[in-house]
């Protein structure tokens, strides 16, 4: 890579090198204790995760989707998903940073070029964190941009407002995307800090209150022409850039259902009372409540089923990307993300219809994860998911390429 980006790589100590998948989920669980302890915490005061996010990078996690040519360790689709799911169980919030870090790392897999692999796969497994500039207000749909790189001698220059920077806070690396002169959207990458980034933390909403998803500002940005990924081609052709991106979401979504059943256990068997006319001495033995919470724990073993299912459909069409296992891989995963959209918010709502009054108090907080799973669950509209997987069914026709699917 250029000379100049090389003085701009973070200082920090290597990152840990996981050896297998085993050993990445046992990794992820130890975080996940850590990290539960104050997540109710870091809901109500608000406080950035920058703390949690560097344990994160020294953990090695930030590396296991790196091809094992580069020195990755190329975990399954499934356990990625998984892993997500296990921090997220512990904060939704800290569970969707990582998020646009691996979407951005399959982009790069995907069309980056040998030199770009290289130096960014190195940087990942060194715990660098990518934060994606991507989603903008006030453009026709959400896959509109306003914003743009043009060339400027040998390098760029790029202009324009992002919102829903959701982890660029925390980054070392910005990937930004901008359409070029010939209206082609392109992924470049900038170090954090760079001349005329300016980041913003302005997110307000209810849920999912510390991803640090605010606005990003890029006032004549220079960026290198290296340092520039044709993201377009990637939606040109069949690939996984969208599968992966998308049974990542869905595993957010499982984990802050899982946190909502795990709550909702512990509230009735220590908390909640029993209904007057139930004749029963404890809430853990109404017959109705047990048999809702058996609901909630069935629809839980389905959704992670499909996305084990779907992950090992995404990793057959990255081994072999033919039209017919990335249609495969897209089906699949829209139904995972599909599942673990309505279990995450059925599970959450369904902690407050069984635990009852009690379990609303501004102290116990509980409310997070219903205001998590609501937030989080309106990225890509489920109602769409199930047009795509009934009109290929019905009528033959093949998913778009996008990275919403």
């Amino acid at each position: 890579m250029n000379a100049q980006l090389h003085h701009l790589v973070p200082d920090r100590s290597a990152a840990i090198f996981l050896e297998n998948e085993q050993q990445a989920i046992a990794v992820a669980q130890e975080l996940a204790k850590q990290f539960q302890t104050t997540a109710s915490r870091r809901d109500r005061e608000r406080l950035l995760p920058f703390a949690e996010l560097d344990a994160l990078s020294q953990s090695g996690l930030l590396g296991i989707t790196v091809p094992e040519q580069y020195g990755g360790l190329d975990v399954s689709n499934s356990v990625l998903a998984e892993i997500i799911a296990i921090l997220s169980e512990a904060d939704g919030s800290i569970g969707q940073i990582p998020q646009n870090h691996f979407y951005i790392l399959e982009a790069l897999r995907t069309d980056g070029t040998e030199e770009q692999k290289r130096f960014y796969f190195g940087r990942a497994l060194a715990g660098d964190r990518f934060g994606n500039a991507l989603s903008e207000r006030g453009t026709k749909t959400v896959g509109h941009y306003n914003t743009r790189i043009t060339r400027d001698g040998i390098g760029y220059r790029i202009n324009g407002r992002k919102y829903y920077s959701t982890g660029v806070l925390f980054a070392d690396w910005i990937a930004i995307f901008a359409l070029d002169e010939e209206e082609r959207l392109v992924m470049a990458f900038v170090p954090k800090g760079t001349e005329g980034v300016d980041i913003i933390d302005d997110w307000d909403g209810f849920g999912q209150r510390v991803t640090g998803s605010g606005t990003t500002v890029l006032n004549n940005v220079y960026v290198h022409a290296d340092s520039v990924v044709r993201h377009h081609r990637g939606f040109e052709r069949p690939t996984t850039i969208g599968s992966v991106g998308q049974i990542i979401h869905a595993g957010i979504d499982l984990g802050i259902a899982r946190a909502a059943f795990s709550e909702t256990l512990d509230f009735l068997r220590t908390k909640s009372r029993p209904w007057t006319n139930s004749g029963v001495d404890h809430a853990s033995e109404d017959p109705l409540t047990i048999a809702r919470i058996g609901q909630i724990a069935i629809r839980l073993e389905a959704a992670t089923a499909t996305i084990e299912r779907a992950g090992r459909k995404v990793d057959a069409a990255q081994i072999g990307t033919t039209q017919e296992k990335v249609v495969e891989a897209t089906l699949a995963v829209a139904a995972a993300k599909v599942l673990t959209t309505e279990i995450a918010l059925e599970a959450t709502n369904t902690l407050f219809e069984l635990a009852g009054t009690a379990s609303v108090t501004l102290d116990a907080n509980l409310d997070r994860h219903w205001r998590n799973a609501r937030t989080h669950t309106l990225h890509d509209p489920v109602r769409w998911k199930y047009h795509v997987v009934g009109n290929y069914h019905l009528n033959g026709v093949i998913p778009p390429k996008s990275g919403a699917l």
